[in-house]
């Protein structure tokens, strides 16, 4: 399998406390950095998380998202901060004095406030095995979005190869003809310029420029590549660096191949080849 970077998954739960969700996302990045975005009466559990997160992802940016809103019939009119609660209704009728289109707040509203109640930590125990419970189940379907992403990278690739092989295909029969019309040619001039009694230095100057066209190793080397890549993907795993150093390879010849050309057609091609690779770069920068 091959797995993506690119992943989102969210799960929610009602409880006798109240209501919990998590929503995990996640994009590329050359690492794993994870951001929590926690109510402040969950932070202590911040570390198990990461722990957990940590241990079934090898690298993205994930940003994980815990919302809980406290069940009404749960709450302790003890634990209210009072002093908190005048001042946040004091600012709410001074918001709404200055804008008359302000909407009130709603008792959910205010029982969410960071602070309004006191800590519960009977229930904050029983809570810690809920967002884990939470966590791994919205854990499992990132992983399975991600899965179905890399999926379809991995059939965008394979295509891509097999474009790639056609032009090989092409180019390669090119290349003998190519190289002996070079040597006739260049023969003719040096001959002209040399003479006939300079026959040996003529076949050192042919030899010498002919490997500076000859592509036919670049060529083989590009297939080789391609191969390797294709096996990559085939094996699957975790193969992202493996492949962005694959399309560093991949360019590098056909590059090589457009700056050797001395024919328009194998420069089209390679033309081609580089902007093919640059498609395949961008989707390698997605996979794990």
């Amino acid at each position: 399998m091959i797995f993506s970077m690119t992943g989102y998954a969210a799960v929610s739960q009602e409880t006798p406390h109240g209501s919990f969700s998590i929503e995990i996302r996640s994009v590329n990045n050359r690492y794993l950095d994870i951001l929590f975005r926690l109510p402040d009466e969950f932070r202590k559990q911040e570390a198990v998380m990461r722990e957990l997160l940590t241990a079934q992802l090898g690298r993205g940016k994930v940003e994980c998202r815990l919302n809980f809103s406290p069940s009404v019939s749960t709450v302790n009119l003890q634990q209210l901060d009072h002093t908190l609660l005048e001042q946040l209704l004091q600012l709410e009728q001074m918001i709404k004095t200055r804008h008359s289109v302000a909407a009130s707040l709603t008792v959910a509203e205010i029982l969410k406030w960071p602070g309004i109640l006191g800590s519960n930590h009977a229930n904050i125990e029983e809570f810690d095995e809920i967002t884990v419970m939470l966590l791994q189940t919205a854990l499992n379907d990132l992983k399975t979005a991600r899965i179905r992403e890399g999926n379809k990278l991995k059939s965008i690739l394979l295509n891509r190869i097999e474009q790639m092989r056609q032009l090989l295909q092409i180019a390669s029969p090119r290349i003998p003809a190519l190289i002996s019309a070079f040597e006739e040619k260049l023969r003719t001039r040096l001959e002209e310029i040399l003479g006939n009694y300079e026959n040996e230095r003529i076949h050192q100057e042919i030899t010498l420029f002919a490997g500076k066209i000859d592509v036919d190793e670049e060529l083989s080397r590009l297939q080789a590549h391609l191969n390797e890549v294709e096996h990559i993907l085939n094996k699957g795993g975790y193969v992202g660096k493996r492949l962005d150093f694959m399309m560093q390879e991949l360019h590098r010849e056909a590059n090589t191949i457009g700056s050797k050309s001395v024919d328009l057609e194998i420069t089209r091609i390679s033309m081609e080849l580089k902007v093919i690779i640059e498609q395949m770069r961008e989707q390698v920068q997605n996979i794990e």
